[in-house]
């Protein structure tokens, strides 16, 4: 038997006179596509491309127009549960929960039929790895998530158990806790203390700000004052000393700082024990947890064999344990790292591949701050080669050609060896935030509420006996002033913003609460029957210039509104969140100097023009252009 490249074989394969024609029950035969990720996807068999052409050709056919008020069903779950088949004891490769058909509303839920089609093969369960529990599969390809009874005392048992387990290699392990510099206060944080405890073998904590790419800078050094108000709220949450290891800045989807995150783990922790990720719901553990495991902080080898988390807006998608082996940080290797990054530092922008430069404009549009991620130890592939038959070449004119079943590609594996003495990088379960409105909202109400774009904030100008609109999630109200003021949002560009007197406001929010000019909630009269009322809280402030704001009025997870007023002027405001969620005066601001980014002022309205900041690119050497 010889080999020949797929290459080869192609350019036969053209060279032939005639069209191959498969055996009958051929396609028939195949394996079911299995239940993976959309990157994951093999290519389609020739029956599935056509049953895909004859549903584009359904598509394409005329339809009835859809009767007005109507609206689109979402999409249900597909397939039923099956009680009498036990666990499967094999994890999903999204969120790590146990693969079960048994409760459709339980983690891990996978249906009946598809399971049974991937476990009763020639490979039994392990026909499973790989694959995607049902919900995962629909956050990655519908970007919808099931309701599961996972209750918030279910997600700090398992963190807790995770957390006191015995120490390996004789070291308690580092904990990486993933804090949402938006949310500051941090609501998670002060339940660290409470998680770690005395009985918690914890080596030390280190606390990374994520999501930093989001907020323009408002004045020079602006990530050192928003790095203090890190370390402060871990002060002020009972995290200091000898447990704080270090204060990190970063940005897993955009990269920056994570190379400096690299270094400072391999620097300090080396490889002396375990490393478990930590935060709440949304944080963007599972995005570090991704980006990580395209670093050097990982074996070259993993990637392959590990399946990245799932990835989405909505809260709480990690269900269990994900892991990836950590890579052993020799002197040598840390010697080949810092050569990499000193040789990519030292490049310029038009030094970049087209690729690169492509890649690199996307991520700036989406943050302000940008990092570029490599790996200085690659894990070399061979190229594929196919088995043949030279006989197989050659047809008699009666004879079909014959063809063997494609085979499907090999999953990678760890050998014994290389887990054996392996320090592990585990992604936990978010911890629930309690009091948050996304926990009020749709999935299609999350994906306008969180921001994943780089935040633009838009400044207005407001007299007493004015008021102002975040959608139909909150509102401020000001009523005493000696002067105008100035009201900055930092809210996902999505977000409406509307200005409205005080005579009106309430008849406002009564006719649109529900429609396109608050657009969230969405969904009408009955959407808003459901939905808690806006609550008042009274917020007396003083100004202290009209170029720094003094106090961020935060509404829940749906933004905040800096406020900015005259030295001396004392301002009574009313602000306004949905019923059981957390209003939040943060003083001093996250941002104080957030009314200067800000355009003229549009004529005959109380708004300013929007102006967006440039983005920076960490490691890359600047043309010398101001």
């Amino acid at each position: 038997m010889h080999r020949l490249a797929p290459a080869l074989l192609a350019r036969l394969a053209r060279a032939r006179p005639w069209a191959p024609v498969p055996r009958r029950g051929a396609a028939a035969g195949g394996e079911e596509e299995p239940f993976v990720f959309l990157e994951y996807e093999p290519e389609q068999s020739e029956v599935e491309a056509m049953v895909v052409a004859e549903a584009m050709a359904a598509a394409a056919a005329p339809r009835r127009p859809r009767q007005p008020g109507r609206e689109r069903r979402e999409r249900g779950p597909v397939g039923g549960p099956d009680p009498s088949v036990p666990p499967s004891g094999v994890s999903c490769s999204g969120c790590g929960a146990e693969l079960q058909c048994r409760d459709g509303a339980a983690p891990g839920f996978v249906p009946a039929e598809k399971y049974r089609s991937l476990s009763e093969g020639p490979a039994g369960a392990a026909g499973l790895r790989g694959a995607v529990c049902q919900r995962c599969w629909l956050l990655a390809h519908h970007g919808q998530a099931l309701r599961l009874r996972l209750p918030p005392e279910q997600h700090r048992q398992v963190v807790s158990a995770a957390l006191r387990r015995p120490p390996r290699h004789g070291r308690g392990p580092l904990l990486l806790y993933v804090l949402d510099v938006l949310e500051l206060p941090d609501p998670v944080l002060p339940q660290l203390p409470g998680l770690l405890g005395p009985d918690v073998p914890a080596a030390g904590l280190l606390v990374v700000g994520n999501k930093v790419d989001l907020l323009p800078a408002d004045s020079p050094g602006h990530l050192g004052r928003l790095r203090q108000r890190v370390a402060a709220a871990c002060a002020q949450a009972g995290l200091r000393g000898a447990p704080l290891v270090d204060v990190r800045l970063v940005s897993a989807k955009t990269g920056f700082g994570m190379e400096g995150l690299v270094s400072r783990l391999q620097r300090s922790w080396r490889c002396a024990g375990d490393v478990y990720l930590l935060g709440a719901t949304n944080s963007g553990k599972s995005t570090l947890f991704n980006t990580l495991l395209r670093s050097d902080y990982c074996k070259s080898r993993a990637p392959d064999a590990v399946d990245r988390a799932t990835v989405s807006p909505w809260p709480g998608t990690t269900l269990n344990l994900l892991k990836f082996p950590i890579i052993n940080p020799t002197c040598d290797r840390i010697f080949r790292r810092q050569e990499r990054l000193k040789e990519e530092a030292s490049k310029t922008e038009d030094q970049l591949s087209n690729e690169e430069k492509k890649y690199l404009n996307h991520l700036k549009k989406q943050g302000y701050l940008v990092g570029r991620v490599g790996r200085t130890f690659q894990q070399q592939k061979s190229s594929p080669m196919v088995d043949f038959d030279p006989d197989m070449l050659s047809y008699s004119i009666d004879e079909d050609p014959r063809h063997s079943p494609r085979k499907r590609e090999e999953r990678e594996e760890f050998t014994y060896n290389e887990v054996k003495d392996a320090r592990w990088c585990f992604d936990t379960p978010g911890i629930i935030k309690e009091n948050c409105v996304l926990n009020l909202l749709t999935e299609k109400e999350v994906k306008l509420v969180l921001p994943t774009h780089a935040i633009i904030p838009r400044t207005f100008i407001l007299k007493p006996g004015m008021v102002l609109f975040l959608a139909a999630l909150g509102r401020v109200d000001y009523l005493q002033g000696e002067k105008p003021a100035w009201f900055s949002v930092v809210a996902s560009n999505l977000l409406p913003v509307r200005i409205a007197t005080l005579s009106n406001a309430d008849a406002v929010y009564e006719k649109h609460a529900g429609q396109e000019l608050l657009k969230v909630p969405m969904g009408g009269e009955e959407r808003m029957k459901e939905f808690p009322r806006l609550v008042p809280q009274d917020i007396t402030l003083e100004g202290i210039g009209t170029t720094e704001a003094v106090a961020d009025i935060k509404l829940s997870s749906a933004g905040w509104v800096a406020v900015t007023a005259h030295a001396e002027d004392k301002l009574l405001l009313r602000a306004y969140t949905p019923k059981g969620t957390a209003l939040v005066v943060r003083e001093p601001p996250l941002l104080p100097y957030i009314s200067t980014i800000r355009g003229a002022r549009i004529a005959g309205t109380a708004a300013y023009r929007t102006k967006k900041p440039p983005s920076l690119v960490e490691n890359l050497k600047t043309t010398g252009r101001k």
